[in-house]
């Protein structure tokens, strides 16, 4: 739209910008094209220009210091000298909600920075025209009495143009307002718009005590493993037909969003009673356990369930959606396809294990761990043949905290590989140092339980390489400890690394043996060389019990397979002996020794 005769009338532009380079740009792009250019680097100094000679059009950025650009706009639209300048807004920010703002205060256009000076020059050439057709309605207005029929038509035409543009921009308006509260591919309404009618429910509620309202979070249990079997195109389609079967358990005064991905949210307001809200989970549990038939697919997705009730105690909805959140998490952890709901020891847990998650990522940076070491004694020589390393953390306020409390945290945030990486370096530098000052512990190993994730690294074996090289332990001297389930997660690709481990002459055993999941016919693919008898079976076992031939079963199968069989948790001397007459191979636990520190492991170790 380059009129030559438009640009040669030498329209007036003010140009608004905090930032010096977009006014040099705009500055010389316009005045190459024949406009008249001023430049302000904020609103006050815009607003003097404006009104002590107002331009044909401005230029106007929106985050600006002391006055943004709405306030601008809005002083401009309120003074009689400026109210008729067309502004457009220039800036980085985005969002629709700016833009819908944008256009509430007066602006007649919006463009987002970083922006092509071409796009701009059209921009204002658009505007420039419209005001040129106002300009010529006016001029028509006035000699309307004169040229009455000839203007008539003309006079419509431009109207009609105007009135076209002008429904267009409240269509915009509306479109724009409608894709900021609503999921693009359910239509359903989106977290904000979900958050704006939760706030209403509590603030009725407040009005009202005998107002009764629920909040359900949902999270599908297995849509990511339908999603990467199928496609997301299939992942679309269930996560469209999900939407109307949750709309379908609910009533019109209901609201059914979709939060983000598999989440969903359902506001369940004025009930009669909270049983209301359980009849509803059951239908909604009932209809998600059923298959979902999409195309030549029969998908079952199944749903995990948090359910909170309204109380006066929540300020904001914030508030309400989190406990949910946390209520479906317990739905997760408790087998999932159900529902839960909310109590408060509930949230006071998260709190603690939140607590203890950033306690962690300290004690990892403060260097809080230490390791303790259990003997494992030969029971045919009943002399101590090596340790098991086992982690402690010290931490600064509770003192010595034992695995129990933060390894599940550990394993959820991740937090396991770097402690696991330490742990291996930590016990294999301790070993070292124990046979370098004593040499008759040179035969002696260290045992260090390995969690799934640590196993998952793609570099695992890089790393524990590296580790053997830089402390100069050799394979032979580590045990690395598997557990069953560890083992049968990854079949053949476990098969592998152990084959790898054992390229570095390292020992490998299995963990509490007898209490995962296990396959025998796997068990024999397996580089291992030994079976750690879990203390469940250790404790109580004499002639006659159950306990005593479940552990003989397992040291035959250990000794079948060419392979140690070692106990854990002797306490007494009659299992000790038990174990003896059994065959067992070695075994570790309190009647020989308690977990130590390394002072005193050092101790146990000299007087070899």
């Amino acid at each position: 739209m380059n009129d030559p005769q438009l640009n040669s009338d030498s329209k007036n532009i003010l140009v608004v910008d905090d930032t010096i380079a977009n006014l040099r740009v705009l500055s010389a792009a316009l005045t190459e094209r024949n406009y008249q250019v001023r430049c302000t680097k904020n609103g006050s100094m815009a607003l003097i220009a404006a009104q002590k000679e107002p331009p044909d059009l401005i230029l106007l950025d929106i985050k600006m210091p002391e006055m943004d650009g709405y306030e601008v706009c809005q002083r401009l639209k309120a003074d009689a000298r400026t109210r008729g300048i067309p502004v457009i807004f220039l800036s980085a920010l985005d969002d629709v909600f700016d833009k819908v703002k944008a256009f509430t205060v007066g602006g007649v256009d919006y463009i987002t920075k970083p922006f092509q000076i071409e796009e701009v020059i059209v921009r204002i050439e658009h505007q420039l025209a419209l005001q040129t057709a106002r300009a010529e309605i006016a001029q028509l207005n006035a000699s309307l009495e004169q040229k009455v029929e000839q203007r008539t038509a003309e006079l419509e035409r431009v109207i009609n143009r105007l009135n076209q543009e002008i429904a267009q921009h409240k269509q915009t308006q509306e479109k724009l307002l409608h894709q900021a509260l609503h999921d693009a591919l359910t239509g359903l309404p989106n977290r904000t718009l979900f958050m704006e009618y939760l706030q209403k429910a509590i603030q009725r509620q407040k009005r009202n005590k005998d107002y009764l309202f629920a909040v359900f979070f949902i999270d599908l249990d297995r849509f990511k493993t339908i999603n990467d079997s199928w496609g997301h195109a299939v992942g679309d389609r269930l996560l469209m037909a999900i939407s109307s079967i949750l709309k379908c358990c609910c009533r019109e005064v209901d609201t059914v969003a979709r939060l983000s991905g598999d989440e969903f949210a359902i506001l369940l307001e004025d009930l009669h009673d909270l049983q209301n809200a359980i009849a509803v989970a059951d239908r909604l549990l009932d209809k998600l356990t059923s298959p979902i038939h999409i195309d030549e697919h029969k998908l079952f997705s199944g749903a995990s369930i948090g359910i909170v009730f309204g109380t006066a105690n929540y300020q904001n909805g914030v508030e309400v959606l989190r406990d949910a959140d946390i209520a479906m998490y317990r739905s997760k952890a408790l087998g999932k396809g159900r529902y839960t709901i909310f109590e408060r020891e509930m949230y006071d847990r998260t709190v603690h294990l939140s607590q203890i998650e950033m306690d962690l990522r300290y004690a990892l940076e403060r260097e809080e761990f230490l390791l303790y070491y259990q003997p494992i004694v030969s029971l045919t020589t009943d002399k101590i043949i090596g340790f098991e390393a086992l982690i402690r953390w010290q931490h600064p306020e509770k003192g010595l905290v034992f695995p129990g409390d933060f390894i599940g945290i550990a394993e959820d945030t991740g937090l396991i590989v770097p402690m696991g990486e330490w742990v291996l370096r930590s016990a294999c530098q301790q070993l070292r140092a124990w046979q370098e000052k004593f040499p008759n512990s040179s035969s002696m190993q260290i045992g260090i339980n390995l969690s799934n994730k640590q196993i998952k690294q793609f570099d695992f074996v890089d790393k524990l390489a590296k580790i053997l090289a830089d402390t100069g332990l050799t394979g032979e001297n580590l045990r690395l400890e598997f557990t069953e389930t560890m083992l049968m997660d990854r079949g053949e690709k476990t098969i592998e690394l152990l084959a790898q481990l054992k390229q570095q002459k390292i020992q490998l055993s299995i963990d509490d043996f007898g209490t995962g999941y296990s396959s025998l016919s796997y068990l024999h693919s397996f580089p291992i060389d030994a079976l750690k008898i879990d203390r469940s079976f250790v404790s109580g076992i004499d002639a006659e019990s159950k306990n005593s031939q479940i552990v003989q079963t397992i040291i035959t199968l250990a000794h079948s397979l060419g392979i140690k069989a070692i106990a854990e948790g002797v306490e007494t001397p009659a299992q000790l002996a038990r174990l003896k007459n059994l065959g067992c191979d070695e075994a570790q636990g309190y009647l020989f020794s308690k977990p130590v520190s390394a002072r005193q492991a050092e101790a146990i170790v000299a007087s070899k």
